[in-house]
């Protein structure tokens, strides 16, 4: 039996990935959480009940698994603590089995405002970031001046750490930003407070995953985000701040690439994106509305209406590769239910150059072409079908059109946001 899981996004994020993380962890001890922050959204729809976590694992409402939260994740406190507190008024169990490392970097209020103030300088070139301060965040965790779970117990650490990194982001925010900074005693008291909430939730996150794996205990670790926005593999400047991608399970919550034994990449029957950055197959026309309208396209976190198009298969491929994906979850294929005619993006275009493979260079995405292949569509209603047997033909082949052109067979299907709306073709831990 598979005693690992890594479920990962393999498109623009927003796959589905909290549904299925949801679905996978009745089966599982732990699930963890090792990169990003909560500008990560998983929806999860459970008997028609829908609740959205941002940093609390989506293992959360299944009983006996035990939740982590990895040093690759930034935490924002005050974010934790409504979590924390919205699922306990479900009755929700949290903090007996929430763990959360002290190597976690801790978003800080100032990273938050230097966040707005960078996009608003951007203008018409903004990132399109969720605001959140996940990257200034980041920024300082790798310049060495963050703020870190385990500082918040130590009152005279904190404060001077937090005295250096104020006296550099003030600076920033008043001389290059021309923008008020914060009151360092007000930063420091609310920092020690929250701090205080979450003090016995520390604990060590790669020590417990050795002993879980050492003990033959089933894990799954869930990904944020998806491939196309990891900072060194995604649509580069157009990403997250994190790594998204397979490497940052093993450097995001502690453990080495023998602990992985399977990874499902889950991908929509189609593509959506948020935010700004290249998108070869959008759709600008009715039938990009209809899956907006019909998959109710968007974003969990933000709200943002995501942009909708095609399936790529090129990217999709290629994150399949770089993942090195065992099975897909293809999600929301009832959206494609009244499409007459689906069309996959199969290569691209550079000039007179045929790609099969994503552009190296970031700026070649603007001037890309696609080539498409097209497929009957099914038009006939796959929501809510829960065996593989009585999908349509056409959805049977289409899924099959996907195994064939991204190099990974396809071992679940959802259709529909329910927990209960999922097909099973071969369940990960087989």
């Amino acid at each position: 039996m598979t005693k690992s899981i890594v479920v990962l996004g393999t498109q623009w994020g927003d796959e589905g990935k909290g549904k299925i993380v949801d679905l996978l962890s009745k089966d599982v001890d732990a699930v963890v959480r090792f990169q990003g922050g909560h500008n990560a959204g998983h929806t999860l729809v459970i008997d028609g009940k829908k609740t959205v976590l941002h940093l609390i694992p989506s293992g959360i409402l299944n009983e006996g698994a035990q939740c982590l939260i990895g040093n690759g994740l930034v935490v924002s406190l005050e974010a934790l603590k409504k979590e924390t507190e919205s699922l306990e008024a479900w009755g929700v169990d949290v903090r007996s089995r929430l763990m959360i490392s002290p190597a976690c970097p801790i978003i800080m209020p100032y990273h938050e405002k230097l966040d707005h103030a960078r996009e608003k300088a951007k203008g018409a070139k903004a990132i399109g970031t969720t605001g959140r301060g996940i990257g200034p965040a980041y920024e300082d965790k790798v310049s060495r001046r963050g703020i870190r779970m385990s500082d918040l117990n130590n009152h005279e650490l904190l404060a001077e750490k937090l005295e250096e990194s104020m006296d550099y982001h003030n600076f920033v925010l008043e001389k290059y930003f021309n923008m008020p900074g914060l009151a360092y005693d007000r930063v420091l008291d609310d920092a020690l407070q929250l701090g205080a909430c979450f003090a016995d939730l520390v604990g060590d996150v790669s020590g417990e995953l050795h002993r879980l794996r050492t003990e033959g205990k089933r894990i799954l670790y869930e990904g944020a985000q998806g491939t196309l926005l990891d900072i060194d593999h995604g649509t580069y400047p157009f990403v997250t701040s994190s790594n998204t991608t397979i490497g940052a399970v093993c450097t995001g919550a502690g453990v080495g690439p023998d602990a992985i034994d399977y990874v499902l990449g889950i991908t929509k029957a189609y593509t959506t994106r948020v935010g700004s950055g290249p998108f070869p197959t959008e759709l600008f026309d009715d039938i990009g509305a209809g899956l907006a309208e019909r998959g109710a396209e968007f974003g969990a976190t933000t709200g943002r209406p995501r942009r909708c198009g095609w399936l790529d298969a090129v990217a999709l491929r290629r994150a399949a590769h770089t993942n090195g994906v065992s099975g897909f979850c293809v999600t929301k294929m009832d959206v494609l239910d009244e499409v007459e005619t689906i069309k996959v993006g199969v290569a691209y275009r550079l000039g007179d150059e045929v790609l099969d493979v994503p552009p190296q260079n970031p700026e070649a995405w603007d001037d890309l072409e696609v080539e498409y292949e097209s497929f009957p569509g099914w038009q006939q209603s796959t929501r809510g079908i829960t065996r593989f047997e009585d999908l349509p033909a056409n959805a049977k082949s289409y899924l099959a059109t996907i195994e064939a052109l991204c190099g990974a067979p396809v071992h679940i299907v959802s259709t529909g946001p329910d927990r209960k709306e999922s097909i099973i073709i071969q369940h990960p831990s087989d």
